[in-house]
């Protein structure tokens, strides 16, 4: 059974490495100091359970996880944690494996014969107990590999069928996420400006009319014009004029 170890504290990991190789059934196969490096470890090589830290810089282990569950074959999650006792109850009351730090051999024994994959139900109750934490990053599934974009990138995300186009200076990836769920995660990022479409608040540079006198808005980022309904339009111009456009 195959193991990746995930902590932004290296003597964390040396922790948690020395009694995994202490421990006869489990074969460490990957480190990583932050939430990227883990999903990139997670990729690369399958591991059976990962051993993951909450409270990282970045992106946290909560939403490592979450990204987790778009894998073809998502690992087991463990989470270590410096919270108290208080924290742990609530932990407890959801059925998520977890490890108090520091870390003692016997505790991981039986966290790991324990160990099982979180549904998307279990992880979004444990998300909504640590908090309103936003994600950092979106994350799509391309030819069986997770694709990142980080939300500050994000120009603007438009809706087509089931799919959401995710857009960016540089490039784009479709997810599979409503815009509506979006909007209520990300309300003081993006602002609707068409029933299928989101727009960065701080991308925005401006309005103008195309030749069919349909209101567009300018982007920074991206030539593309998108049109702003005339439910929208009202929202948009406060926005606007109330300063939050550069």
């Amino acid at each position: 059974m195959k193991c990746l170890v995930v902590d932004d504290e290296a003597l964390a990991r040396e922790r948690l490495v020395r009694i995994l190789n202490e421990a006869t059934d489990w074969e460490l196969c990957g480190e990583a100091a932050g939430g990227e490096q883990a999903l990139q470890q997670a990729q690369s090589q399958q591991p059976d359970v990962v051993l993951l830290d909450i409270r990282m810089p970045g992106m946290d282990g909560l939403e490592v996880a979450r990204h987790m569950l778009q894998l073809a074959q998502p690992p087991a999650v463990i989470f270590t944690t410096a919270f108290g006792d208080h924290a742990l109850e609530a932990f407890e009351t959801q059925a998520v494996d977890y490890l108090l730090k520091p870390v003692h051999a016997d505790r991981l024994q039986q966290a790991l014969d324990k160990a099982r994959r979180l549904s998307g139900a279990q992880l979004e109750q444990l998300q909504a107990s640590q908090g309103d934490k936003r994600r950092s990053h979106l994350c799509a599934r391309n030819r069986g590999n997770l694709e990142l974009i980080a939300i500050s990138d994000i120009v603007y995300l438009q809706a087509d069928n089931k799919y959401v186009t995710v857009c960016s200076a540089e490039r784009r990836i479709l997810i599979e996420e409503s815009l509506k769920s979006l909007e209520d995660e990300f309300v003081d990022h993006f602002i609707r400006v068409h029933r299928n479409a989101l727009v960065a608040v701080g991308a925005i540079r401006g309005l103008e009319k195309d030749a069919e006198g349909h209101c567009r808005v300018v982007l920074e980022g991206t030539d593309e014009r998108l049109e702003v309904s005339r439910r929208q339009l009202p929202d948009v111009r406060k926005r606007i004029k109330g300063g939050v456009v550069k």
